[in-house]
């Protein structure tokens, strides 16, 4: 199975991009999703953003994936 990670993205250079989230970064591209700035939320798999989203849906996304994780503790 694989999963897709919601990210914000607090640094760009080109194409390359750093998101975070909850304090951990990564490193990520934008090959897919050029238009993606500062700030914007991108679902991320591979180390390829390959969508944009809105803050709130990238919100509930996450919320949605932390409840997952409290329930497997």
């Amino acid at each position: 199975m694989c999963l897709a990670i919601p990210l914000k993205i607090v640094e760009k250079t080109g194409l390359d991009a750093v998101g975070e989230v909850d304090g951990i970064r990564r490193a990520i591209r934008l090959d897919f999703t050029p238009a993606a700035t500062l700030g914007d939320y991108v679902i991320v798999h591979a180390g390829f953003a390959i969508e944009t989203l809105g803050a709130e849906q990238a919100r509930q996304n996450l919320a949605a994936l932390r409840e997952v994780a409290d329930a497997l503790q």
